[in-house]
């Protein structure tokens, strides 16, 4: 398992679909399966292609930032910081599940927008 490999991988997988271009990520990316658990995407990668086509057209002008990769075994984990229109701040943290050929089969994510008021002066990061 090439655990470099892997990080470099998911942040180029999230980072494509996310600027607009889901079935290139899809096509480079993922591997012979495709299993979502995020409960607001379809399941595979057709599912994954409408739900990032469908956020770009809405929201175009979002953005990210990749604050922390950290991998083990087979899995990836990213946190990361997305800003939305009307400055909506969220943390999102998505895990991959890659294959031996580097390719990704799975994905979880949490995502927690980020409150205009904190009772503690730590940031989420």
């Amino acid at each position: 398992m090439d655990i470099e490999r892997n990080k470099k991988n998911a942040i180029a997988f999230y980072k494509l679909a996310y600027e607009g271009e889901p079935s290139l990520a899809i096509e480079k990316y993922v591997g012979q399966e495709y299993i979502q658990h995020n409960p607001g995407v379809a399941d595979g990668t057709q599912g994954f292609i409408d739900y990032f086509e469908r956020m770009d057209y809405e929201y175009p002008e979002k953005s990210i930032e990749f604050v922390r990769c950290i991998a083990e075994g087979n899995l990836v984990a990213l946190h990361t910081h997305q800003i939305w229109p009307g400055n909506d701040q969220y943390v999102t943290m998505d895990f991959f599940r890659f294959d031996d050929d580097g390719k990704i089969g799975e994905h979880w994510d949490a995502i927690q927008q980020i409150p205009k008021e904190s009772a503690n002066p730590n940031t989420m990061y």
